[in-house]
């Protein structure tokens, strides 16, 4: 028997499963899927707390998964890179933002209209589909075993080991009856990346972002909270697009490589990360990161092992 059932193979999960095996538990993984085929796969995964509120805990989590990103650049892990970025306000705020402290130095500048201020800083970038396939394989090298299984109740894993981390994302409401669990659709445009070097996010309604990675750019954004249509829609591209261009000029004529949807697992209240008795162990739940999975993950996964160790 395992010490420790992961159920979900994404960012939350593989996380997880690797701060479990570094305090020696034996932790077996199921996926229903590849990792890269999860909703991870399709992130930006641009590190930024997005759509987040102040939280001590989401702040601690959000610090320590940048440090480790920023250690893994440095390491020159797979995928791993750092950005410069620009944020474009229109709110009006003033004053250092919440998250700043995790950020390791925000500098606030003037900004032309509509914008009200311009937030820079350097920023973790991940390339999910190089990073989430170098990260199985890293967590298999140290002895976590990976199944493709699809599970219906949680109690299913429950027999195979006395602690059962549930990382499953949007599947997560069905689950565990949790109704606050909802999609947030989001859809992007792949170009190439003709030179661009710098991140820059405008945050409007819609949100705009550009995220250059080292072959192509991630061009965004959508968030269409319920809405479960997976299917890439022309019109959102233009939409895109047009945004996109006028936001970063030097992105006109770059070719279109690939367009990309995934259900962001939001949950109204923000993430559970709990521990909860069952009637055959315990279950450390770890769902509803909604669209900072990415920026969240370390950290996370290190509660989430205090919890279940």
């Amino acid at each position: 028997m395992a010490d420790v059932v992961v159920v979900g193979g994404g960012i939350i999960g593989l996380t997880a499963a690797m701060r479990l095996r570094e305090r020696g538990a034996a932790v077996t993984v199921w996926t229903p899927e590849d990792p890269a085929r999860t909703v991870s796969a399709v992130a930006a995964a641009a590190w930024y707390p997005t759509r987040t509120g102040f939280d001590e805990r989401i702040l601690a989590w959000a610090a320590a998964t940048y440090d480790q990103f920023r250690r893994d650049a440095f390491d020159r892990v797979p995928g791993v890179l750092v950005r410069e970025t620009r944020n474009l306000e229109r709110s009006g705020a003033t004053g250092e933002p919440w998250w700043a402290p995790a950020a390791r130095g925000v500098r606030c500048l003037p900004a032309e209209p509509p914008w009200t201020r311009e937030l820079r800083f350097q920023a973790p970038l991940v390339e999910m589909g190089v990073y989430l396939p170098w990260l199985r394989e890293r967590a298999v090298a140290a002895g976590v075993r990976v199944l493709r299984r699809r599970v219906d109740r949680l109690d299913e894993a429950l027999v195979e080991a006395p602690v059962v981390v549930n990382a499953t994302g949007l599947a997560a409401g069905a689950l565990c009856g949790d109704p606050d669990v909802l999609p947030a659709r989001g859809q992007i445009v792949l170009v190439a990346n003709t030179g661009i070097y710098t991140s820059v996010r405008d945050e409007g309604e819609p949100s705009t972002y550009v995220h250059p990675r080292s072959r192509d750019v991630v061009l965004g954004g959508t968030w269409q909270v319920g809405d479960w249509n997976t299917t890439p829609d022309p019109a959102t591209r233009d939409a895109i697009l047009e945004r996109c261009v006028a936001l970063v000029p030097e992105l006109a004529g770059a070719p279109i490589v690939g367009e990309r949807v995934g259900l962001r697992p939001v949950r109204r209240g923000g993430p559970r990360v709990e521990a909860e008795k069952w009637p055959g162990g315990t279950v450390v739940h770890a769902y509803g990161h909604g669209g900072a999975g990415m920026t969240l993950c370390w950290g996370c996964a290190d509660e989430v092992a205090a919890l279940a160790l």
